[in-house]
């Protein structure tokens, strides 16, 4: 709307002819300067210029929207912008049903917590018919770690859904619908997300995921500002790629050491009785999500996993419609399960805090050389 012509504004013809002089075509030409910026320009008085503001600006603002008609909007347009249900009853009735469509939702954590099992299984069920609360369609993974094993999405898919991949044709073609990709460096990642644009509208893709985002970066030699003009490139296409296809869209991250800088960038900051500011060096974990500020704003939803005192636990640390809620879970053959439906709430510094106590231990289900 701010880029509606004057022309098409009905202000008293005297005042549009001014306009139509001077040069100041849409309404965002008029809206960007100041009045007494246009009083000069124009050569009009204050009450003109006053006059001629309040019309365009009443034509081209949204109008105001109560939350009652935004849920009405909601559930009409359900189909443009559900959830994916991902089979943890716990974690999907906090998400409002599962992996929101058209955003961004991130998995982090360290090392062999389970990330890559989670996508695994979400792809499996993506590919799905809708009778099995699949999506029907193709999936396109980006594997830049080489981790994504066809011998363990099988497993999972006979563990978990037997009566169709006891099938051998139909385990062929629910494997067939995920469609893996292995780009070698940031440059072939990109030509990648330029035809995967292409690849969503012709081959039915209903799910994207990129497993992992970080390691991408990592292996760049870029550094400080250029890395992150680099990456601001890639969080927009992907986003852009998201809300133009209105597919979930699921990117792994890793973890690194918090450093200093970190303390003071987190709104969860406490002041200890003596008026210290308590940073969360001071708690036991001194893990943060890899790829910085800029790519945690552009997540809308944030699952952390992580290890705690020998026990798995997948965290909801961000989203628009759930409190921060912290589920244990185990991997099993059939992929991961939650231990409990019930979550536990999470408050203060442990929302953004990443757990490894006792990782090593629990990993145990010798998955590694699966490929």
């Amino acid at each position: 709307m701010a880029n509606k012509l004057i022309s098409e504004i009905p202000l008293p013809k005297s005042i549009a002819n001014v306009f139509s002089a001077r040069n100041i075509s849409t309404a965002k030409d008029a809206l960007s300067l100041t009045e007494f910026e246009l009083m000069e320009l124009l050569d009009v008085g204050l009450t003109e210029v006053r006059s001629a503001l309040s019309q365009i600006s009443e034509i081209v603002a949204p109008p105001y929207q109560t939350a009652l008609s935004l849920m009405e909007q909601r559930f009409q347009n359900e189909y443009l912008g559900g959830h994916f249900p991902t089979g943890l009853k716990g974690l999907d009735a906090a998400l409002c049903g599962g992996i929101p469509f058209g955003v961004l939702t991130e998995l982090v954590g360290p090392a062999g917590i389970g990330k890559t099992q989670f996508c695994l299984k979400l792809s499996l069920l993506a590919s799905l018919p809708t009778n099995y609360g699949g999506l029907d369609g193709r999936v396109i993974y980006i594997d830049v770690e080489s981790k994504f094993s066809s011998r363990r999405l099988l497993e999972i898919g006979l563990r978990s859904f037997p009566e169709i991949f006891q099938m051998k044709e139909m385990a062929q073609e629910m494997a067939g619908r995920i469609l893996v990709l292995r780009p070698t460096s940031l440059a072939e990642f990109t030509q990648s997300l330029e035809q995967i644009k292409v690849s969503l509208l012709q081959n039915q893709v209903k799910m994207l995921v990129i497993d992992s985002m970080a390691a991408l970066v990592s292996g760049e030699h870029e550094q400080g500002a250029r890395r992150q003009q680099t990456l601001s490139w890639h969080i927009s296409f992907i986003k852009s790629l998201a809300e133009f296809s209105r597919i979930p869209v699921v990117v792994t991250n890793q973890v690194r050491s918090r450093n200093h800088d970190d303390a003071s960038r987190y709104s969860f900051q406490v002041q200890s009785r003596d008026g210290a500011i308590e940073t969360p060096m001071q708690y036991d974990s001194h893990l943060v999500a890899a790829l910085g500020i800029q790519w945690a704003h552009a997540v809308t939803t944030r699952l952390v996993l992580e290890a705690k005192s020998g026990e798995r636990f997948i965290k909801v640390a961000k989203s628009p419609i759930s409190p921060p809620l912290a589920f244990p879970f185990h991997v099993t053959s059939s992929g991961i399960s939650l231990l409990s439906d019930d979550g536990k709430e999470v408050m203060g510094p442990e929302i953004n805090a990443i757990h490894c106590q006792g990782h090593n231990e629990i990993i145990n289900f010798g998955m590694e050389g699966l490929h």
